[in-house]
């Protein structure tokens, strides 16, 4: 029996009985938009996503506006957005500008609750992302990294390009492993290995996630997150699940990519993340919770069709849920549970 098939024979007793959702429509999804999505659109989109059931969320970028003005609106969102007990909020920031900004927010009250960083596994792309070195990047992270820390921020820290990357092809594993225990070392609350061009495979995945486990960097610390540039997010996403971590990352239609910056496109084909929907479909279906309500989640993926004006790529929300008991799905009405039969009048007294 090969790794694969072995790991998926295995799968069952392996997966956690709960995952966390993080839904990243709002900023992993938005960055790749090239139209501004209004600051009172994204408010009700997070809105919906906390009432749905989210509890860790992806609300903004504090980039420069002039490099992605997709986000030029992030203290405006952060101010608006609600505020519910468990539900945590997570920001980008790729300088220690950003990071000042997002300190600031927190001061002010409005803050998020967790900071993640990104560093790449490729240098190559290291270089063509922030135009620094490994060792460059990481002197300046720890510092950012530090910052977060001090002023009661989680950090949650990303190596991107961890199965493969667009610049340079393959990238070792024992590279992404360093970055990843650095990560950890330096107190990130979370480690994520971005799967950033949609490039790994299953195979490839569990064998991944089998040395990043023997590294020591704790599975209660991992969060899966591939995009589905060749269609294969979910497929790579449940074999990471399969080694028990208890995060997952996704899109609402699957949206996101290459931030909308200027720069020379690295991408090829689809672009975007695995499919919020399809994800939290299938797991609840294999008896995985999630804590996402499936008639709020239809409402939500169909609601950001219409925000950004054209089909996305939920299957889910197209099909709906398996039709067990009776209950069936249309796009118009959403998840119909059968009617219960009328009680039958009762037959009036003989006089």
């Amino acid at each position: 029996m090969s790794l694969f098939s072995s790991r998926l024979h295995e799968a069952e007793g392996t997966l956690a009985e709960h995952v966390t959702m993080g839904e990243c429509w709002a900023r992993d999804g938005l960055q790749n938009e090239a139209q501004f999505v209004p600051t009172e659109l994204k408010v009700e989109m997070i809105t919906g996503m906390v009432d749905a059931g989210f509890k860790r969320i992806e609300a903004t970028n504090f980039a420069h506006p002039k490099y992605l003005p997709q986000f030029s609106d992030a203290e405006e969102v952060l101010r608006r957005i609600p505020r519910k007990p468990g539900v945590h909020y997570r920001g980008i920031c790729t300088t220690m500008k950003g990071v000042e900004r997002a300190v600031a927010s927190k001061r002010a009250g409005f803050g998020v609750d967790e900071i993640a960083f990104v560093i790449s596994g490729s240098e190559a792309h290291n270089r063509a992302n922030v135009k620094m070195s490994h060792a460059e990047n990481q002197a300046a992270l720890e510092g950012m990294a530090r910052l977060a820390i001090d002023t009661g921020h989680e950090v949650f820290g990303w190596v991107l390009t961890s199965f493969g990357c667009p610049i340079q092809g393959d990238v070792p594993v024992k590279d992404v492993v360093r970055l990843g225990k650095w990560w950890r070392d330096i107190g990130a609350t979370y480690v994520g290995f971005g799967d950033t061009t949609g490039v790994a495979n299953p195979r490839q995945v569990s064998q991944f996630y089998s040395d990043v486990i023997a590294s020591g960097i704790p599975k209660d610390r991992l969060v899966a997150h591939f995009h589905d540039t060749r269609g294969w997010g979910m497929a790579n996403t449940l074999t990471a699940l399969s080694f028990g971590l208890r995060f997952a990352d996704g899109s609402l239609g699957a949206i996101g990519g290459q931030p909308k910056t200027g720069a020379a496109d690295y991408h090829r084909g689809f672009t975007g993340n695995t499919c919020t929907e399809d994800l939290v479909g299938m797991l609840e279906e294999m008896g995985v919770k999630t804590g996402i309500d499936l008639r709020a989640l239809m409402t939500l993926g169909a609601r950001a069709e219409a925000v950004l004006g054209r089909r996305l790529r939920s299957n889910f929300l197209m099909a709906g849920p398996v039709p067990h008991k009776g209950i069936v799905y249309d796009k118009e009405h959403g998840i119909v549970a059968p009617r219960a039969p009328a009680a039958r009048p009762s037959s009036p007294a003989l006089e």
